[in-house]
């Protein structure tokens, strides 16, 4: 039998369980009858217009109050977030990025998690290998949607064959019993070359469109390889033409869905179109961005903001600089032009990612030591701008647990970490001009 584990750490003052006093060390036991063993439980219990917890107090003593909460949140916060244990993932995939990390990071970058109740609470991937019936069962119950699932493949010996997995080919079956129940997902493929992209990736795409509209969306990115691949599957970058290939394949796919079902359905990562040399579709394109987390149309969507802003933005003049990866340098350095007509003095600096390796371009996976090594000695100006993705997402913390103040220090310079809005760009260039003028000189 699983262990309860609902034990609340802290009570929002207000709340509905503040007022009923409902204290942190508590056990919830019991919601309406049904045990809760996880978070989704406990949302799905929560749900009625009224609800009656059993509790365990931290003395020992059974409590049970009656709340008429009428579906507003109660206001607890539970000392393990997802009350049960995260399910870790069974398969070894070919592609898996944590495989590929070097020693000595952080403990929580090498667990590799393949939870649904992640997937519906911060938007993870999962690959459903270790779901059964049962826990399909549950997500319908408890209306666990949108999923984002990692498909790969959907030819079962070719997803067996990714995910190093003999139980991983029955994928189209426990889709199907999803999208029955009207459970919404979206999918990503990581494209492999030479393994997943070519005809299965046709294939993949079709038998995905086949579940239509509860296939809500399909990405598809290329694959990242580090440095550290010694003893793994001997995978391929994408080049240039392999890419120029791949979205000539995927643009028409994108037509023949729009002709049947009236939605492109897959899209591309922003890398495919960077490393094809090949122009970004327009914004409009995306269909509202459902996978932009996935760093699909990031570049677009950061783009029509900027210029967006740009009409009414008026800052004073400032002088700063940007840092990012060479993925989005081209991006910046045209950015930078546009900023000199309206008095403001930036450069762009390309950070190389020794960490991993040159082939990793991407700014979310810039290291504190890359940054500020590249950037030491360089005249900065008022502040250097960043992407706030090179960060935890709740602790300014790089991804080498270098501090954020610590890259400052060494720097000698303010660093603003900046969301992927154009928007928000533009705002703290704004906060930047309207701050005395003390200029690195480093």
């Amino acid at each position: 039998m699983r262990a309860l584990s609902a034990r609340i750490d802290r009570v929002e003052k207000g709340s509905l369980a503040w007022k009923h006093r409902i204290r942190p060390g508590w056990v919830i036991e019991t919601i309406n009858g049904e045990p809760v063993y996880d978070i989704l439980e406990y949302r799905f219990f929560c749900s009625e217009e009224s609800v009656v917890l059993e509790l365990l107090t931290d003395k020992g003593k059974k409590k049970k109050k009656t709340i008429k909460n009428k579906f507003e949140d109660l206001g607890v916060l539970f000392e393990n977030p997802l009350i049960d244990k995260a399910k870790s993932c069974r398969n070894k995939c070919v592609f898996c990025f944590i495989d590929q990390l070097p020693p000595g990071m952080r403990d929580t970058l090498y667990f590799k998690d393949d939870d649904s109740r992640l997937s519906f609470l911060h938007g993870n991937y999962v690959t459903l290998t270790n779901m059964s019936m049962e826990d399909l069962e549950r997500v319908v119950k408890a209306r666990i949607s949108p999923l984002n699932v990692s498909v790969q493949a959907t030819d079962p010996d070719l997803r067996c064959k990714l995910l190093n997995n003999r139980f991983a080919g029955d994928l189209m079956d426990k889709m199907r019993y999803l999208a029955d129940n009207k459970i919404t997902m979206n999918c990503q493929i990581v494209c492999c070359k030479g393994l997943n992209d070519g005809e299965a990736f046709v294939k993949s795409v079709r038998d995905l469109a086949s579940l239509y509209p509860y296939v809500a969306s399909i990405s598809a990115v290329p694959v990242g390889i580090t440095r550290y691949r010694e003893g793994l599957y001997p995978l391929e970058p994408y080049e240039k033409e392999d890419c120029i290939a791949f979205l000539n394949q995927l643009e028409a796919l994108q037509k023949e869905l729009l002709e049947t079902v009236g939605t492109r359905l897959i899209f591309a990562g922003d890398e495919f179109y960077l490393k094809a040399e090949r122009p970004l579709p327009h914004a409009s394109d995306y269909e509202g961005f459902p996978q932009i987390e996935n760093g699909v149309g990031m570049i677009s969507s950061f783009r029509e903001e900027f210029y967006d802003g740009l009409e009414e933005f008026t800052p004073k003049k400032a002088k700063l600089s940007i840092a990012t990866g060479k993925a989005a340098y081209s991006l910046f350095s045209e950015f930078a032009k546009k900023l000199k007509s309206k008095g403001v003095e930036s450069t762009v600096h390309a950070i190389e990612n020794r960490f991993f390796g040159e082939l990793i371009t991407v700014s979310g996976l810039i290291t504190g030591k890359d940054l500020t090594e590249q950037l030491t000695g360089k005249e900065l100006g008022q502040a250097l701008l960043i992407s706030n993705n090179m960060l935890k997402a709740d602790e300014p913390i790089f991804l080498d647990d270098m501090t954020l103040e610590k890259a400052q220090e060494l720097l000698g310079v303010p660093i603003i970490p900046v969301a992927d809005s154009g928007y928000d760009f533009l705002e703290k260039i704004i906060e930047i001009g309207e701050q005395p003028c003390k200029e690195n000189l480093s």
